[in-house]
């Protein structure tokens, strides 16, 4: 892969996983009315292995089965595009992938301002409120200094 590439892969990295992370009604809500396309792999539904880590960055292990929808779609002008979706939803995986296709186009900057902006809106919204309820519970210790220590 070229250095050239390396913005735009990372670029289409995130707004996939947006696609992907966003509630199936939200999606739907902001792109109601889909392009004229091509299924190119229907919505499938099938499972793959998560995998997890001690501490994050231990040996992986197994952690269990996840189950996944994909699609692929092709649009009028040739874009092609992919998503994979938790769960067993298959609209939801057709209008993501037809949104990643969407987003290879000139409509690009529309459906950036329009759909992808509002989801990760609602995503950093979510983070943070997980964030203060987790901050809550958080328990600080301190050890006090005692005269004999000194």
């Amino acid at each position: 892969m070229s250095q050239s590439s390396q913005p735009e892969t990372t670029a289409r990295r995130e707004w996939i996983s947006a696609l992907a992370k966003a509630p199936p009604g939200r999606l739907a809500a902001l792109l109601p009315d889909l392009p004229a396309h091509e299924m190119l792999r229907a919505p499938e539904i099938g499972t793959v292995m998560v995998q997890g880590r001690i501490g994050g960055t231990g040996v992986p292990f197994n952690l269990g089965e996840m189950t996944v929808t994909r699609c692929s779609v092709r649009l009028s002008e040739g874009a092609v595009g992919h998503a994979c979706v938790q769960g067993r939803d298959k609209a939801h995986a057709a209008r993501a992938a037809v949104a990643d296709a969407l987003m290879q186009t000139g409509a690009a900057p529309q459906i950036a301002t329009q759909v992808l902006a509002p989801l990760r809106a609602a995503a950093a919204r979510a983070r943070a409120t997980r964030a203060a309820k987790a901050a809550a519970t958080r328990v600080e210790f301190f050890t006090m200094l005692r005269g004999e220590d000194a």
